[in-house]
């Protein structure tokens, strides 16, 4: 896209973010991310998980309201707007989330601005706090949605159903597409120069994770657990097979094909911003 003066009216269109620009923003932030007290990051990351949870109950009550009305297709599509809710509340929200940190806390380590034991670091303490924030929400989806009449448990064990009954490598291998579009996301949202440009970017990426059906390990947990809780056939076991290789597909494809790919290509563009 061009930086001259549009013909119409002699307006400016804004000039595109070179490379190195929104790799030094991502640094930046990522650098800004592994310097925070422990306590600062529990906390967002439990808000992350929290407001994440969000996708799962507006999912479910979708799925209740159109449930045998309208064709499959159909309600996989507006079921993956839905999905894209939490993830708007989270990124604009600047709560931490674990999927978006193996591509940002990544950078700064490769960069040599960081060490390997800050990034688990910040891993650890994210991912606990995503975990604690969404089992409670699953907890709170199943006892409320029932009881106030707008989700049916048959809806949480559709969706619970359709995350965790896989063989481990297609597991693996979705969660590294959906860690790969997460890294995607946090790279896009940077270049984005205004708030309407980084809702779309968001709402984007989050549906077409939500329409394909990748694992990601965080909105996962609330879906699988929401299914374990309302006893609809979905096992513990189930949820740890899960989570076990959506989480490392997700640090692969976030960390490998955008925090490595975007780095190399980046460090060596324009110079200039």
């Amino acid at each position: 896209m061009s930086s001259k003066p549009s013909d119409l009216g002699g307006a400016k269109t804004p000039a595109k973010k070179p490379y190195r620009q929104i790799l030094v923003e991502e640094i930046v932030e990522g650098q800004h991310e592994l310097e925070r007290p422990p306590l600062g990051l529990f906390l967002s990351a439990t808000s992350a998980g929290l407001d994440i949870g969000f996708s799962l109950f507006l999912m479910a009550v979708m799925k209740t309201m159109i449930d045998n009305r309208l064709s499959e297709p159909v309600t996989r599509l507006l079921m993956a707007n839905m999905y894209a809710v939490g993830f708007i509340f989270v990124i604009l929200g600047r709560s931490e989330l674990f999927t978006e940190h193996t591509t940002l806390a990544v950078l700064p380590l490769i960069s040599g601005r960081s060490t390997f034991g800050s990034v688990v670091r910040l891993w650890v303490i994210v991912y606990v706090g995503n975990m604690i924030g969404a089992t409670a929400f699953a907890a709170l989806t199943v006892l409320i949605g029932p009881d106030i009449g707008v989700i049916e448990p048959s809806a949480l064990g559709y969706i619970a159903g359709n995350i965790c009954r896989h063989e481990p490598t297609a597991i693996l291998l979705s969660g590294m597409l959906a860690g790969w579009l997460m890294g995607l996301m946090s790279w896009l949202v940077t270049a984005a120069r205004d708030t309407i440009s980084q809702i779309v970017i968001v709402w984007l990426i989050a549906s077409a994770i939500g329409l394909a059906r990748l694992h990601h390990a965080v909105v996962g947990t609330v879906e699988v657990l929401a299914g374990v809780f309302a006893n609809q056939g979905i096992s513990m076991g189930d949820f740890g097979r899960f989570l076990g290789w959506a989480t490392l597909g997700n640090a692969i494809g976030g960390t490998v094909f955008v925090a490595l790919l975007k780095y190399s290509h980046a460090s060596r563009g324009e110079t200039a911003a």
